[in-house]
């Protein structure tokens, strides 16, 4: 008799029967959300929907696109092949039959959540379906004579293919042409670089200044029948007087017909009138009809010294806004020219430079390094012997800003001036024991007389400045004011003596 393995058995305590399963009541609510359809049984192949009789098939979902169904669909007669099936009991691989599953076959099998894989061919198969493609047929080729008379082609056609065929000829005529000019080793084509920029000019170079000072000076023609003569101007007022030589408008001052023309640097001609003239210096004031011109800047001549920069500007020769360039060559040297028509002799302390001067250029203006007017170009040197018979050696002389400006304040205002005189008549001498101007006459009752001066006495200072000839002594004495009393040194039977004259009026 086997023994019992309980130990409760074993040992007669009473046996527990088993707990009482908990089953909780259904809501009614609930089960008839989530219950079975009325009337069915098992799977939910069945859907019970108001309105509709058990056992009718609800589409879920439209049909699938026909394009769809055949790329993702079974092929035609393919199997059921299932990638993987559940095994049944005995490992076959063959399961129990489920419940008939909610959608059947003909529905969309990718809304079968239990649809297997099925193993197809590609949507398209490029093998498969490879075609040749059937050559087209060509027509046959149209031959000349049925082109020209077989009215094949349309006359307008024909004549543009002529057109056409002249203009490439002629294209390849005209390169034909090209290569062969250019053939020659010694011709062809030259790349050649040109400067793009603008030149820089310095302030202060020649070009600058020949900028600022040549609206300022003028050409002056002077006009009397047949004859005429040209030469330059300097404006100097705003009111239109202009600083010229007398013997370039002396020709306006013996005629009365004459016509004077100031020209401008902008081509503008205007009539000048003659406003005074003092033929001693060689220096004259016009007036020209303009409002407002451009005048140059006045500088101070006595403030120059030899190899300073200066600009010559002017007309020589007529040729209008010339512009030349040098140095000063020298200070104080008294140069002495015939009068004009019959005028006393030109006297003038000068300036002499190098900046080429010719013809025309007298009365044009000599400015320095900064563009102001230390001088009025008046006469050249030239190896004629004569001045204005040739042309210019670099020996130029110009009348000094200083005195000409002064001059030419006295001729606006009275129209005529007048200079300081010694009274006496003298002529350059040179000897062993004096050099100077030695005395030919004495005017009577003159200064020179009243100072005791005689004839034969050489006069070699008046004032500072030193006397070396005829010319030094005129434009020492009219470098001082009218009644000034003026110390001269002379010298008398080779006896050096120191007079006071007071200088009187020419």
């Amino acid at each position: 008799m086997s023994q019992p393995n309980n130990p409760a058995e074993q040992s007669g305590e009473p046996r527990l029967a088993p707990r009482p399963l908990d089953r909780p009541s259904v809501d009614p609510s609930q089960a008839a959300t989530f219950g079975r359809p009325q009337g069915v049984d098992g799977a939910f192949d069945k859907l019970y929907t108001p309105g509709t009789p058990n056992g009718a098939h609800i589409i879920a979902k439209p049909p699938a696109p026909e394009s769809l169904a055949e790329a993702f669909g079974r092929p035609p007669g393919a199997n059921d092949v299932r990638l993987q099936r559940a095994a049944d009991d005995n490992g076959n691989g063959q399961g129990p039959s489920p419940e008939s599953p909610l959608w059947s076959k003909t529905a969309d099998p990718w809304r079968d959540p239990g649809a297997a894989a099925v193993l197809g061919g590609p949507a398209l198969d490029v093998a498969d379906e490879e075609t040749d493609e059937e050559e087209r047929p060509r027509g046959a080729m149209l031959s000349l004579p049925e082109v020209l008379f077989g009215r094949r082609v349309k006359p307008v056609a024909l004549g543009l293919l002529g057109v056409v065929a002249l203009l490439i000829g002629a294209a390849g005529g005209a390169i034909g042409w090209w290569i062969a000019s250019t053939g020659n080793s010694l011709t062809g084509s030259a790349t050649i670089s040109e400067a793009e920029a603008g030149k820089e000019r310095a302030p202060g170079s020649i070009a600058d200044i020949a900028q600022r000072v040549s609206p300022a000076v003028v050409s002056i023609e002077v006009k009397s029948g047949q004859s005429g003569s040209v030469g330059s101007g300097v404006m100097i007022d705003p009111n239109g007087y202009a600083i010229t030589n007398n013997h370039v408008i002396s020709l306006a001052t013996s005629d009365p017909q004459a016509k004077i023309t100031a020209v401008f640097t902008d081509g503008t001609r205007t009539e000048a009138k003659v406003v005074g003239t003092d033929p001693k210096t060689d220096l004259a004031v016009i007036k020209v009809a303009v409002r407002n011109p451009v005048v140059i800047q006045i500088g101070k001549s006595s403030n120059l010294e030899p190899g300073d920069s200066v600009i010559a500007v002017g007309s020589p020769l007529g040729l209008q806004n010339t512009v030349t360039a040098g140095i000063v060559s020298a200070l104080h040297r008294p140069i002495t020219a015939q009068g004009e028509n019959g005028e006393p002799p030109v006297t003038y302390d000068a300036i002499q430079t190098d900046a080429p001067i010719n013809r025309g250029n007298s009365g044009g203006a000599l400015v320095d390094s900064t563009g102001a007017l230390v001088g009025i170009n008046s006469s050249i040197r030239t190896d004629s012997g004569e001045a204005g018979q040739g042309g210019s050696i670099g020996i130029g002389f110009a009348i000094p800003a200083d005195d000409a400006i002064r001059i030419a304040r006295v001729l606006i205002s009275n129209g005529q001036v007048k200079h300081a005189d010694i009274g006496i008549n003298a002529a350059s001498v040179s000897a062993d024991t004096s050099e100077g101007a030695q005395v030919l006459n004495v005017a009577d009752g003159g200064p020179a007389a009243n100072a005791g001066i005689a004839e034969g006495d050489v006069i070699t200072k008046v004032g500072d400045r030193l006397v070396r000839n005829a010319a030094e002594l005129t434009v020492a004495v009219r470098g001082h004011d009218i009644g000034e009393v003026v110390p001269v040194q002379l010298v008398r039977q080779g006896r050096p003596l120191v007079v006071d004259v007071t200088l009187g009026s020419d």
